[in-house]
């Protein structure tokens, strides 16, 4: 049987299928990953020093219940899994979130009709992240561009700060946001800064078009590498001389701005 190419269907398949797992660490954290309706484990790592614990035999009846494989590492082995040797508690899963993607995946099978994403820029604050993600997940809005470079990682204070919806939104990866960017706008999209100064404001702009809105850092805002390469820049108005909002409030009214025109 010949090799899969890069160009083959079957390595296209496996690389989306890899790009839909999340690796969750720590007891506590996996056991709720196991315990949220609609999610389940690929596969379960354990700590071959691991001694027996209530919580532990949970963790594994659950993964077997979802057909997930369990391997048994050393610790060396299962710290280079969950990348976090100190937090990790010998136990790690990863989990199959549907709406995980790559950013190729979703131009390829989008770029022909209209949608909207948020995009993040610099994003470090857990908790702000995991709220955006929980907006992303309730809201309108086809999806939350994440980049793996410069942003808070997906770790347990996001999830929670998610309410465990990390596991059912819509979030493209991409490893550089200026890149990603790029290439969106290679396809016909426009890119929408926010920023105070900006104009027109945002709810003025027409939905039926290909468009992404980028969220600045919590303290500096929009880079300004990201602000050179956008089309635009784009305001929300403020009363009573209030300057901004938090980037997670800003999130929500931008996933749920096309179902409220």
């Amino acid at each position: 049987m010949a090799k899969a190419n890069s160009d083959s269907t079957e390595y296209l398949k496996k690389r989306a299928f890899f790009r839909s797992l999340l690796t969750v660490y720590g007891r506590k954290p996996v056991l709720e990953a196991l315990q949220t309706a609609g999610v389940k484990a690929f596969r379960l790592h354990l700590a071959q020093t691991n001694k027996q614990a209530a919580i532990l035999e949970q963790i594994e009846a659950l993964a077997s219940q979802q057909g997930a494989e369990i391997c048994y590492h050393s610790r060396a082995e299962l710290s280079r899994i969950s990348k976090n040797s100190k937090q990790d508690q010998g136990v790690c899963a990863d989990m199959v979130c549907p709406g995980f993607a790559d950013l190729d995946h979703f131009i390829e099978h989008n770029q022909d009709r209209a949608f909207e994403l948020i995009a993040l820029d610099k994003i470090t604050n857990p908790q702000n992240l995991g709220m955006i993600i929980r907006s992303v997940a309730a809201g309108f809005c086809d999806g939350l561009l994440l980049p793996e470079k410069g942003s808070a990682q997906i770790d347990p204070l996001v999830i929670k700060a998610s309410a465990g919806t990390v596991f059912k939104a819509k979030i493209l990866r991409c490893p550089d946001l200026s890149d990603a960017l790029a290439k969106l706008q290679r396809v016909g999209a426009k890119v929408a800064c926010l920023a105070g100064d900006g104009d027109p404001t945002f709810a003025n702009i027409d939905a039926h078009k290909q468009r992404v809105f980028v969220l600045g850092n919590e303290t500096d805002g929009v880079s300004a590498e990201t602000n050179k390469a956008s089309d635009y820049r784009v305001a929300i108005p403020m009363n009573n001389g209030v300057e901004s909002l938090n980037v997670a409030v800003t999130a929500s009214l931008l996933a749920y701005r096309k179902h409220l025109q």
